[in-house]
């Protein structure tokens, strides 16, 4: 019998991001060519960087990003009414034994690189990396030299 692997503080499979990867293009193709039917979604660009699939592949999280990061809430909603077409769409474009339920997040990663953009920039952070770098006495340098 075969052992199952240990995937407890692991992170994803290769099957997971692969799956993952083929919904996003999926989605992002669907919302790049307007085929939702949807007022919201026509008034905005929306890129989707990430999908996560549960361990089962039955449940897709769909982070997303309205471009400029505008009116999130009613992209997400609008993106929530036509979920039960989006399922059917990516049933039919990703070859799977079932089509995973599918829900939407905004995705914060942005807000997460201005967040630590900020900190890198900050004065204590800039005061400590202009600090002198520390000079090595030449004999920890050359451990083998012998004083005389």
């Amino acid at each position: 019998m075969a052992k199952k692997p240990n995937t407890q503080g692991s992170g994803p499979s290769q099957r997971q991001l692969r799956v993952g990867e083929l919904i996003r293009h999926a989605l992002a193709e669907m919302l790049a060519r307007g085929e939702i039917h949807d007022d919201v979604l026509a008034k905005h660009v929306v890129t989707v960087p990430e999908v996560r699939l549960s361990p089962d592949l039955k449940l897709a999280t769909c982070y997303i990003m309205p471009l400029g990061g505008q009116d999130i809430a009613a992209v997400l909603k609008a993106l929530d009414a036509n979920k039960r077409y989006i399922r059917g769409e990516i049933a039919h474009r990703v070859n799977l034994k079932y089509a995973p339920d599918v829900r939407f997040r905004q995705d914060e990663s942005f807000d997460e690189a201005a967040r630590i953009d900020a900190l890198l920039e900050s004065e204590a952070v800039r005061r400590d990396t202009l600090r002198q770098p520390l000079r090595i006495d030449q004999n920890e340098q050359n451990p083998d030299h012998d004083d005389e």
